[in-house]
């Protein structure tokens, strides 16, 4: 499902205009991508964690060079489903 298609269906079941949903679709991304920024995770109830993740340096190959590299830590954006919603997946086999 594409961003476009989450505004059409919401705008659909709410009745509001599309590109007011736009708007808040929109805002609501910018606000996560901001807070986690800052070094914050996002908590929704229900639904899952917007968390940060920290990897640790590690060495790596550059196999068409046959060299090594070295890759820094490095700070990662992750997703975790609420139980509730990992349950409700796992139920909806079709």
């Amino acid at each position: 499902m594409t961003k476009a298609e989450i505004v059409a269906e919401i705008a659909q079941r709410t009745g509001i205009e599309k590109v007011n949903v736009q708007e808040v679709v929109e805002s609501f991304m910018s606000v996560l991508k901001g807070s986690m920024k800052k070094g914050n995770n996002v908590y929704l109830r229900g639904f899952g964690s917007f968390i940060i993740k920290r990897r640790a340096e590690k060495t790596g190959r550059n196999i068409s060079k046959n060299t090594t590299i070295i890759i820094p830590a490095h700070n990662i954006p992750s997703f975790k489903p609420s139980k509730t919603f990992m349950e409700e997946i796992k139920n909806n086999v079709k």
